[in-house]
């Protein structure tokens, strides 16, 4: 093998991030272990971070280090950070919005022509409805703090605002933030009421990590996704709507995303979905989004006002 796609080849597997045992690495590679210290040494030159471990079961692993070097992608890689940056770009986290952009414009111009289509063809086809707009956004580095608390297993302390504008002061296990929509959750285990509980991270305020690490505790559900879900469902909503499906329960549950609400049973061929919200405005257009024939069977005048207006508007628009 060349040297240089040699180099290359030692640097994709570095950035998995896991330890490599050395006598692995040199297999992958086809060389001897004198070989690969050299090429390490060539990354090092670079400015990529490998640190050695000796002895029985010594290795190297790719650490963090005081830049950012260049990055291998391959190909769905680089069309997955190219969609993120787009979306990233189009609001919900505050202040990445330009930076978003400019990384976006970098990435692209390297891009080979067939991946630069892939996500022109995305970006052609993907509208941002005005409703979303209206949603509220969180900091970056709120989000960031958050993230790094529940990748690192960190006790995090922050303030949090209910709903009903009471101040509060949390101590929680993070484990999984959620993106549910325009809106970011974060689950945890908190620590002062002993239970599980579902934050919204734009009503967090100064969280910070306080360096103490915790053992994961064992999620009471499928997922955090299924979580945020039920606690949603469970919590008290201003305003709901419900549909029929004419379907089995198992067919719809196949085709209703359940972020989108509640799917009952109603007969062998027949099922319910009801759907709650505080907004009307974001109710009415979740609605909208049910992919299956749906027939709305109740919903409050609110959601309907809403409903309305938006048939109004497609009407406007088709016409």
């Amino acid at each position: 093998m060349d040297p240089t796609a040699r180099v290359l080849r030692l640097l994709s597997l570095l950035q998995t991030y896991r330890h490599w045992p050395g006598e692995e690495l040199s297999d992958r590679l086809g060389v001897s272990p004198r070989t690969l210290r050299r090429d390490v040494d060539r990354l090092r030159d670079l400015g990529y971070p490998v640190d050695t471990t000796r002895g029985t079961g010594g290795g190297y692993q790719l650490s963090a280090g005081t830049r950012i070097p260049p990055l291998l992608l391959d190909d769905e890689e680089a069309v997955a950070i190219a969609v993120g940056l787009r979306t990233a770009a189009g609001g919900g986290v505050t202040g990445i919005e330009e930076t978003s952009l400019q990384a976006l414009a970098k990435l692209q111009q390297v891009l080979p022509p067939k991946l630069r289509r892939r996500v022109d063809a995305l970006s052609d086809a993907t509208e941002t409805t005005v409703f979303t707009s209206r949603q509220p956004t969180v900091p970056a580095d709120t989000l960031v703090a958050v993230a790094q608390a529940c990748r690192g297993r960190e006790q995090l302390r922050f303030g949090y605002a209910a709903a009903d504008g009471t101040e509060s002061s949390r101590l929680v296990e993070p484990h999984r933030l959620v993106a549910r929509g325009r809106r970011w959750y974060l689950v945890a285990w908190d620590l002062q009421r002993d239970a599980w509980r579902t934050f919204r991270v734009d009503r967090l305020s100064h969280p910070f990590a306080n360096g103490v690490r915790f053992t994961p505790r064992e999620l009471p559900a499928e997922d955090a996704a299924a979580y945020v879900a039920q606690a949603l469902r469970n919590a008290p909503q201003r305003h709901e709507a419900l549909l029929s499906i004419p379907l089995p329960l198992a067919a719809a549950e196949e085709q209703v995303p359940r972020w989108i609400g509640e799917l009952t049973a109603d007969g062998p061929d027949r099922t319910l979905l009801r759907v709650t919200n505080d907004s009307p405005e974001w109710l009415a257009l979740t609605l909208t989004m049910v992919p299956v024939e749906a027939t709305l069977e109740d919903a409050s005048p609110e959601v309907r006002a809403q409903l309305a207006a938006l048939r109004t508007k497609v009407d406007r628009l088709a016409a």
